[in-house]
């Protein structure tokens, strides 16, 4: 397996999919609908999409049943990129190499946008029970994709993560970070691999151990950018870089260090692919991209 070409032709299919889903430009709300898809076409690497197709075939999908659930995951961590740039959190004016959208369409119309692609989400996900309506599978992803979103998962670990901002002078526990990282970052990448591996049928106890591979991902993922945030470049990374310094956030590398937080990615992501490859069945290029995605230098 050429990985490279692998991943060209399926980032390819997966961006070919979203694009089906998303909203016409038209109607007095066009400026919305505009907003919408600037976003969600800003490039990026379509992670959780990619990860929920890959999982999917893993454990023998082959119908698309999926492909809603994988335009919503992107829509829904879109909408939390948009709400991540505005003024009132991280403030950036760049994402993915260009324009944010509040400083393209204005902040409330960024509101707007964040908030729509979040609800467009859930109306997209929906079409797959049109799709397979006797599938009872397809109520158990949709269960997990609203939950791992909520305050019990992607928002309520974006709260904690504010209130972190605001309390830069007052040092935060290990355990206070892990809880952001899994539930900012973790939660929405278990969520992909979660879904995938339940639209194809596989067993609970194939999906807890799929949850755990994806929190190991999502984690080392975290603290991967905590280091390129302070190593890389605005040239490579597409956006600012010592962002999180300026903000005065705490992070894997500002608690215990860079060659310490590198030694962690190391082992988190050891730990993910020794829980991978005890899975049932074989997926070559999803283990290779797990990889990749950890030790990634954008």
């Amino acid at each position: 397996m050429n990985f490279e070409e692998e991943l060209t032709r399926s980032t390819e299919l997966v961006n070919n999919i979203i694009q089906g889903f998303l909203p016409r430009e038209e109607g007095f709300q066009k400026t919305l609908l505009e907003a919408m898809n600037y976003s969600m076409n800003a490039g990026g690497k379509r992670l959780r999409p990619l990860l929920m197709l890959q999982t999917y075939k893993l454990f023998g999908g082959g119908s698309a049943v999926v492909e809603p659930f994988m335009a919503a995951m992107e829509m829904i961590h879109t909408h939390s990129l948009i709400h991540d740039d505005l003024p009132a959190m991280d403030n950036d004016e760049y994402r993915r190499g260009r324009k944010t959208t509040h400083v393209v369409y204005g902040e409330a119309m960024g509101i707007l946008a964040g908030d729509a692609l979040l609800n467009y989400a859930y109306e997209t996900a929906s079409k797959a029970f049109v799709l397979e309506p006797d599938n009872q599978n397809v109520g158990r992803a949709f269960h997990i994709l609203a939950s791992k979103t909520g305050v019990y998962g992607m928002i309520g670990g974006q709260s904690v993560d504010v209130e972190n901002e605001k309390n830069a002078n007052i040092s935060m526990s290990q355990e206070q970070l892990d809880f952001i990282y899994r539930l900012k970052t973790s939660a929405l990448i278990e969520a992909s691999m979660m879904i995938g591996a339940v639209l194809a049928g596989a067993g609970e106890e194939q999906v807890k151990q799929v949850e755990k591979i994806a929190e190991d991902v999502g984690l080392a993922f975290q603290i991967q950018d905590d280091i390129l945030d302070v190593t890389s470049t605005m040239q490579v990374l597409g956006k600012p870089i010592r962002s999180d310094e300026k903000n005065g956030k705490t992070t894997y590398v500002t608690l215990k260090g860079l060659e310490t937080a590198r030694k962690e990615v190391e082992e988190i992501s050891r730990r993910a692919v020794e829980r991978m490859d005890g899975l049932q069945g074989e997926n070559e290029f999803l283990r290779a991209l797990i990889l990749q995605l950890i030790h990634r230098e954008k």
